[in-house]
């Protein structure tokens, strides 16, 4: 990495980047996938968001800190709604994005 005082927060930021990926596509696949519209549009969100972060991180730029706090706060929301649902990949997803919040917080600190 080119910044290691970023690296914990890289790595989950771009772990919870695939976690919702995969939640995204395997949302799609749900029975009733209009209940997951507000799943899918986060995983979306913070999937995109995580990939930004991650890479103004491992860049050095100036703007990593302020992107990191809108990255927690946009991970907090996604992790907070996968919980609601059942499915394995929700529940992994929350997992991911509540461990990125945590991490995007501090680095926001």
């Amino acid at each position: 990495m080119h910044n290691a005082r970023f690296e914990s927060c890289i790595k989950a930021c771009l772990d919870c980047a695939v976690a919702c990926d995969y939640c995204f596509s395997a949302c799609l696949e749900e029975s009733q996938v209009q209940m997951m519209a507000r799943c899918i549009r986060l995983d979306r969100e913070c999937s995109e968001i995580c990939r930004l972060a991650a890479s103004l991180m491992a860049s050095g730029s100036d703007s990593a800190h302020a992107l990191c706090k809108v990255c927690a706060d946009i991970c907090r929301q996604c992790g907070e709604e996968c919980a609601k649902h059942e499915a394995e990949h929700c529940q992994q997803c929350s997992k991911a994005c509540m461990h990125c919040a945590e991490q995007c917080s501090q680095m926001a600190a």
